[in-house]
Parts: C-alpha cells; sequence; structure tokens
C-alpha cells in the first residue's frame, strides 16, 4: 500500500518555472506531481500512454487535439495515448499527473526524487 496524505505538500511551485517529481511507480501507473508559476507552460507534446490530469490547487488550461479545457481543484482529464496536448498554468498550480501503462505494462522500477519535465512524462531527457 502507498498513502499520501497531503499532495500539495509534496511538490513545490518554483517562482517562474515548472517543477516535476516522481511520487510513485509501478507496472501500471507512474504518478507525476508538477509544481507550475502562473504563465508556465509544457508546450504541444505528445505521449505514449494515455493519462489523467487532475488539478490539487490553482488552475490550468490544458488544450487536447486542439480543444482547450479549464481544469481546477474538482477538475478531471483524460488524455489519450499519442494526443497531442499543452498545458499553461493560469495561477500558482499543483498537478498529479496519472500516466497509465498499456496492456504490456513492464516492471516495477524505482522512483528518483527528482525529475526533470520531460523525463518524467516518459521522453528522454534532450539537455
Amino acid at each position: 500500500m502507498t498513502f499520501i496524505p497531503d499532495l500539495a505538500a509534496e511538490i513545490e511551485i518554483p517562482t517562474d518555472g515548472i517543477l516535476s517529481r516522481v511520487l510513485y511507480r509501478d507496472h501500471r501507473i507512474r504518478l507525476v506531481g508538477f509544481g507550475f508559476d502562473r504563465g508556465q507552460e509544457l508546450t504541444e507534446h505528445t505521449a505514449n500512454r494515455a493519462a489523467v490530469v487532475q488539478v490539487v490547487t490553482g488552475r490550468l488550461q490544458v488544450t487536447v487535439e486542439g480543444r482547450t479545457h479549464e481544469l481546477g481543484p474538482t477538475s478531471w482529464l483524460l488524455i489519450p495515448a499519442d494526443a497531442p496536448h499543452s498545458v499553461t498554468a493560469t495561477e500558482p498550480t499543483v498537478m498529479l499527473l496519472t500516466l497509465i501503462a498499456d496492456r504490456q505494462g513492464g516492471g516495477p522500477t524505482p522512483a528518483p526524487s527528482s525529475t526533470p519535465a520531460a523525463e518524467a512524462l516518459g521522453r528522454p531527457r534532450t539537455s
């Protein structure tokens, strides 16, 4: 069993930046917490897994396949695998991203304490 008593306390919102941290990972899911300062964005990209976006605190605009959604703390959004999407924080925000493995899955891997946003989304680091 894994229990996180306060998701908002797990993720720092950096000044003028974005922070991501893998909170949990196994063969079925990867749970990533993001901290966005106001105006910060993840430009349009795709992921090879379906993903669920939930806002813990703050507000986001998430555009999926050209359609923009306003997300707040009571919102839930499923992004299909390979769907082009982008994320913009309209205020300082803590976001929870749950990446869902395909049926093939894979073995459990240890979660690092923190990681760049691109790597947390399952993409290799570019720098």
